[in-house]
């Protein structure tokens, strides 16, 4: 059992550089969700539009993953990180040009516009394939083994604060300063944080095989996954379950024509998992989980199915924003449970192939629950589409718990 110190002893200036450029880094990332599926349901009016988003990230995201895996294991870090800040700025940049000049000067039709938003997010696909991976790569070299799992924590409560605030005032920003301004705003806020990651130290490879082919690194990192069950158990339920009950997706749908509360409301909705989640986590940085964390996993898995199920019927706007906090909170449980024993399991060599496969997992849960809530919407109808993918996050749940004797006894 691995002792935790409070949360407070983690004052290392490097760690705080570190989570201080991921925060505004996030920050700009989820801004940049909320307004791409604002800015597309609004240029399209088809909730499957919106599914295309994550299509488009997620094909060169997953397909380069495993090769970004062995470049970050045999590169220095600092240099890599700081290579993909920038090259997102280029890219979202490059969404100014619609933004200011699409219908006015270039005179661009919707669907034109669209093409084009498609195709930036399918470049940012493979900045992400990299990106994904790295923070989490190097916070073990920089914290010692005993406080990993506060940092662990202390990681995932950046990411959630960033996230709550990104999707809440991405919202509000839309309806303050248009499409336009906020584009603005996240890139400013991308090159802000490219300033923190300046002051990281350098992070050279310790991967001792240099000599080792692309393929067969790839397929040592594929191999180390699938003989640690554990491991295996916990990102297949994450992909499958969050594929499934990736109800926030239709969020912009539910804003505009079932709750009707439009863009401001659309934003609070939009932070409002992430909210339920950052305040779970909070928590547990001061009261931590001490045994049966794989029990507990699946049972918050199963109970974030329901609260989707809940939503997906729900025609008041506060019950619908209650719920969604509710289901944050049952998802940031199993954010910092799967989080401490990838990293925990995870040897340094192979730990940027590790994270990367983990990364293919999130990013089809994500990206392709993002599409399949499009498909499920355009087949069934947004409401039906919602509640099925909750009934289905209940039933992966029930079956890696059976499958999987190794995670559900999981303690750490």
């Amino acid at each position: 059992m691995i002792s935790l110190q409070p949360i407070q002893t983690l004052k290392i200036a490097e760690f705080r550089n570190l989570m201080t450029g991921r925060f505004f880094l996030i920050l700009s990332f989820r801004m940049l969700a909320t307004l791409m599926g604002w800015w597309i349901y609004k240029l399209t009016k088809d909730p499957f539009a919106i599914g295309l988003i994550g299509l488009s990230e997620v094909i060169p995201a997953v397909s380069t993953a495993l090769y970004a895996g062995h470049v970050i294991d045999n590169s220095e870090k600092k240099r890599l990180l700081l290579i993909c800040n920038y090259a997102y700025v280029l890219l979202i940049g490059l969404l100014a040009v619609p933004a200011f000049f699409g219908h006015s000067l270039l005179h661009f039709s919707n669907i034109q516009i669209s093409y084009f938003i498609y195709a930036v997010i399918f470049c940012t696909g493979f900045c992400r394939a990299f990106i994904g991976p790295i923070i989490p790569s190097m916070i073990p070299k920089i914290v010692s083994k005993d406080q990993l799992p506060n940092a662990i924590t202390l990681n995932q409560a950046t990411f959630l604060t960033a996230s709550v605030s990104g999707h809440a005032l991405g919202g509000f920003l839309i309806h303050w300063i248009d499409i336009s301004g906020t584009i603005l705003v996240i890139v400013g806020l991308m090159i802000f944080s490219s300033i923190f990651f300046w002051f990281l130290k350098k992070h050279p490879s310790e991967n001792s095989d240099r000599t080792m082919g692309v393929v067969e690194s790839m397929r040592e990192g594929i191999a180390y996954i699938y003989k640690t069950k554990e491991i295996l158990g916990a990102l297949c339920l994450d992909m499958f379950a969050v594929l499934f009950g990736g109800a926030v997706a239709m969020i912009p749908v539910f804003a505009t024509d079932i709750l009707d509360v439009g863009s401001e409301g659309f934003g609070l909705l939009n932070a409002a998992s992430d909210i339920g989640s950052m305040c779970i986590i909070m928590t547990l940085a001061f009261v931590p989980l001490t045994k049966n964390q794989g029990k507990i996993l699946l049972v918050a898995v199963a109970g974030f199915g329901l609260c989707i199920i809940g939503f997906g019927f729900s025609k008041l706007y506060w019950l619908s924003f209650f719920l969604l906090v509710a289901s944050g909170m049952l998802d940031g449980i199993s954010v910092v449970i799967r989080g401490t024993i990838v990293q925990l399991k995870t040897p340094d060599h192979i730990r940027g192939r590790v994270l990367s496969v983990n990364s293919i997992f999130i990013m089809s849960s994500n990206e392709m629950g993002q599409f399949e809530s499009g498909v499920a919407a355009k087949l069934l109808g947004v409401v039906r589409s919602v509640v099925f993918g909750g009934t289905m996050t209940v039933l992966i749940a029930l079956l890696v718990g059976t499958t999987v004797p190794k995670l559900r006894k999981m303690n750490y």
